[in-house]
């Protein structure tokens, strides 16, 4: 499979962005399959501004290259039943590594967009190399437990939390990524574990795993929330992800002053709130699998909270106007739900003839996992070979 080093406008900023595998015409094709799949050849058609010809001939080269194969026909209405087309899964696959506070975890995916396995490492990733070679070891048993020889792996995706400083994609992460921070990663990357590299933060990452796997299904323009030890997000318009400049769009709580920041959602805040009601809590992971709604500190944490979410919400919908906002990142779900219930709509503002303008939805993660490490098993697929 070769690569080209080819600048690609469609890769993130960076002094080594990798070209896609596929024409425009033919990630088209694979996107529609992707959504729709199985599809008949007509259906796809439909969904083109290309010829039936040109989907034909399109499609006859994907099969060709082992990235499509003819699916299931399927039955309904007179005459025969259609053939339908379909990703061939197996073709290729991707690696996405996310790093959190207090996390790191692996991902493998297929061509169609599947977790074929996810684990998290038992250990904080405060030590980078330590962290790294962990992960290229649980790598080989993953690769070994599926019958996948590394040849078949595309790329890799690595998220982290925080934000880049520099044209070559250094992170500024949190106090307990300082190991990771201020420095290119990519050689570290491509050292231990022999792939082409994409770097993307967290909330970006799980924007993109929201839009492939989630939310994205319904909504093809949305923001989406980040909620971990600090607070983020990610932008979806048209159903690709907006990077911003310097790749930091989405980067939410730049929105506050010094003084606010402290009231914004940040989960981080919400531990210590917990914690000085005697709550024996000490990470953001635990917070994730062992809320209870009714704790002390809970309740309080929302009512300095929501006015600041509240605020970023009207402001996403005033300048984005987009389909949904949605709650992800390590929300708790049931503190997604009491946060969603709370928000001040805009319904409840004043507008002139007493019409308000359409609302986003505001919904749940919808995809199954961790969003982040999906989404960045998924972006060398998507930059590659979807749209």
């Amino acid at each position: 499979m070769s690569r080209s080093k080819a600048p690609s406008p469609s890769a993130a900023p960076s002094d080594r962005a990798i070209e896609p595998l596929a024409s425009d015409n033919e990630r088209m094709i694979l996107d529609i399959v992707r959504r729709h799949e199985p599809i008949t050849r007509a259906a796809m058609t439909d969904l083109t501004n290309l010829t039936q010809q040109s989907v034909h001939r399109l499609v006859e080269g994907l099969i060709e290259r082992n990235l499509l194969r003819a699916g299931p026909p399927r039955k309904g209405g007179r005459g025969q039943p259609s053939p339908t087309i379909e990703l061939v899964d197996e073709a290729v696959y991707s690696l996405g590594i996310s790093i959190n506070t207090d996390s790191a975890v692996l991902c493998l995916a297929d061509f169609g967009c599947n977790v074929i396995e996810e684990m998290r490492l038992g250990l904080a990733p405060e030590r980078r190399e330590t962290t790294l070679q962990a992960l290229s070891d649980e790598l080989s048993a993953m690769l070994a437990r599926q019958g996948i020889s590394r040849d078949r792996l595309l790329g890799l995706g690595f998220s982290m939390s925080g934000f880049f400083i520099s044209g070559i994609r250094e992170f500024n992460a949190p106090e307990p990524l300082r190991d990771w921070s201020l420095i290119d990663l990519r050689p570290d990357l491509e050292r231990i574990f022999q792939l082409p590299v994409w770097l993307e933060n967290n909330a970006t990452t799980g924007a993109i795993g929201e839009s492939l796997r989630g939310a994205g299904l319904s909504y093809q323009s949305f923001a989406y929330l980040s909620f971990n030890h600090g607070f983020g997000g990610g932008v979806i318009i048209d159903g690709k992800p907006h990077l911003g400049a310097h790749g930091n769009a989405g980067e939410f709580s730049g929105i506050y002053t010094p003084a606010e920041s402290l009231n914004r959602p940040a989960l981080q805040y919400l531990l210590a709130a917990l914690q000085e009601h005697g709550i024996d809590i000490h990470s953001v992971e635990d917070l994730r699998n062992r809320f209870d709604p009714s704790w002390p500190g809970v309740e309080e944490w929302l009512e300095r909270t929501m006015p600041t979410l509240d605020r970023l919400i009207a402001t996403l919908i005033a300048v984005l106007d987009p389909q949904a906002i949605v709650f992800g990142g390590q929300l708790p779900v049931e503190l997604g739900r009491m946060m969603i219930a709370r928000v001040r709509k805009f319904s409840d503002r004043v507008h002139r003839y007493d019409v308000g303008p359409p609302e986003a939805e505001l919904v749940l993660s919808q995809t199954k996992g961790d969003a982040a490490v999906l989404g960045a098993a998924l972006l060398p697929l998507k930059l590659s070979y979807f749209l």
